[in-house]
């Protein structure tokens, strides 16, 4: 899981996502499908000492939680692959002029 980008319509709504308790919680009442077992997954693949590790996957993770209840973020994840891939063009083509 990678760090993830920021998005601007972020809503007020934030579950308690202070401890490794409460993300799990959190990734299992608000995270997408999956997220929870991903999360615990990552985590014993990992050594439990190497705590930037730790931060990293428990930072993602919270942005997917986070992400789930931003109204910018979700109707870019539901923009279909030819709309973004028609977009991108434009935006080379400009550039390379």
């Amino acid at each position: 899981m990678t760090a993830q980008p920021e998005h601007s319509g972020v809503s007020q709504f934030s579950p308690p996502m202070r401890t490794l308790a409460e993300l799990r919680e959190a990734l299992s009442t608000w995270g997408f499908p999956g997220d929870r077992q991903e999360f615990e997954r990552e985590l014993d693949a990992i050594e439990l000492d190497d705590l930037t590790a730790v931060r990293e996957i428990a930072q993602a993770y919270r942005h997917r939680v986070l992400m789930r209840y931003d109204s910018g973020a979700m109707a870019a994840l539901a923009r279909p692959a030819d709309d973004v891939e028609a977009e991108l063009r434009r935006k080379l083509a400009e550039a390379a002029r």
